[in-house]
């Protein structure tokens, strides 16, 4: 492939590229905002989604045709009975369709403060890289998006289409008053608009994310009889029922066993991962046991499939056992892949070799981004960034040359 001549852009990059202090400036802003969802503990995006409104609002984008707008979902659980979502919409040549970046406002608690060098709350610069909660999860990708369109507006440029800007609540702990909420309560999408969610990647930024795995977890409950742990013939003994079933269910993976090397890795997963405690003490044979699954199954598998082969376990247990097994969804998901070949995949691949010379390759993931919920309504998006991989970590940190380099990339995808 030739590369394009980038001189069309060249002063739109060169603004972006002397803009890193605002960048760390921006970043230090939203770090301090402790946008935490109340199922962590916090009170919500508000504070943080006010000062990015206003930050936007003093350094470029209000007046003329750039539009803000805020759509709020209803939240009682929170101070402000709100989890705000901004949009910022830079009108384009065309506007046949949106050419959209999807950032979180949201970020996870800190943790164990032992294991963080400072203060998770208070932006520390040190050999290029921002320390910090939620400077790359997802402050990176929000920031690159800011000063790529500021990138525009200041030089008095215009995007080849509309772009719009999504700022999102609640994506840490499920999008429900998010993305899963404005596609229930807005029209704010149109199906052929392009999606670009900067929430994944690699450290070259060369993958682009098209594809994600079903997600099934399972909480399961083994009904037996407690009894003395010297009479084990008085009771029923549920840990033993529920370890067999565990492996038969941890052995699914033997036969749903195709491959996709679009994923890494590339089969099904069916793992064991928490179990809760049963008695109290080593004498006492267990009448309840519970134990918990993550699965992480390829798409060519529906999760109706899954669900079957899990009955039929469940079911020879009880017949083998004599016991009770009942079992609680607590999360599933399962969603289309994005094409290869979709306008999406195309754009970005060649907005990243226009702006670095990068050959970019499709992926699929095991984990769940909000790219599933727009995929299952017929959005092609893409996910993609250049990072580390640091989210949820102590001492987590961005890359300030990282920032700088997806808005060089975010420009191009914006110019055609």
């Amino acid at each position: 492939m030739e590369r394009t001549d980038l001189a069309g852009t060249a002063d739109l990059r060169n603004f972006v590229r002397d803009s890193k202090r605002q960048m760390v400036e921006l970043e230090s802003l939203l770090t301090r905002c402790k946008a935490l969802a109340p199922e962590n503990g916090g009170d919500g995006e508000l504070e943080k989604c006010t000062a990015l409104e206003k930050w936007l609002c003093e350094n470029g984008f209000s007046g003329g045709n750039v539009k803000i707008e805020r759509f709020d979902a209803p939240d009682c659980r929170i101070s402000s009975k709100i989890r705000p979502n901004l949009v910022v919409t830079v009108p384009g040549k065309s506007d046949d369709f949106s050419v959209w970046v999807m950032a979180h406002l949201d970020v996870v608690p800190c943790g164990d403060l032992s294991l963080w060098s400072g203060d998770p709350w208070t932006v520390v610069e040190k050999d290029g890289k921002l320390y910090g909660r939620g400077v790359e999860d997802n402050q990176q990708g929000l920031v690159s998006a800011v000063f790529a369109a500021l990138a525009y507006i200041k030089n008095g440029a215009v995007p080849a289409h509309t772009v719009k800007l999504l700022f999102a609540a609640d994506e840490e702990v499920g999008s429900e008053y998010g993305v899963i909420w404005l596609l229930k309560n807005t029209a704010l999408f149109r199906k052929n608009d392009l999606v670009l969610i900067p929430d994944g990647g690699d450290s070259k930024g060369e993958t682009i994310e098209i594809a994600e795995k079903n997600l099934l977890w399972l909480k399961v409950h083994v009904h037996g009889k407690q009894a003395h742990g010297s009479r084990p013939d008085q009771g029923n003994n549920a840990c033993t029922a529920a370890s067999d079933l565990l492996l038969r269910l941890h052995n699914l993976e033997q036969f749903f066993n195709r491959k996709d090397a679009l994923f890494e890795p590339p089969v099904s997963t069916f793992q064991p991962t928490m179990r809760l405690a049963n008695v109290s003490g080593i004498n006492i044979i267990p009448g309840e046991d519970t134990f918990c699954m993550d699965c992480r199954i390829l798409p060519c598998y529906t999760l109706d499939e899954v669900l079957s082969a899990v009955e039929q376990c469940c079911t020879q247990i009880e017949e083998e056992y004599g016991v009770e097994v009942c079992y609680e969804i607590p999360q599933k998901s399962e969603s289309p892949a994005t094409p290869k070949d979709s306008p999406v995949v195309k754009k970005l691949s060649s907005a990243i070799y226009r702006a670095h010379g990068i050959q970019a390759r499709t992926i699929g993931i095991g984990g769940g981004t909000v790219g599933a919920e727009l995929r299952r309504e017929g959005i092609a998006c893409a996910v993609w960034s250049t990072l580390d991989e640091c989210a949820h970590m102590p001492d987590e940190y961005c890359i300030i040359e990282n920032i700088v380099k997806d808005a060089e990339t975010l420009i191009e995808f914006f110019s055609e």
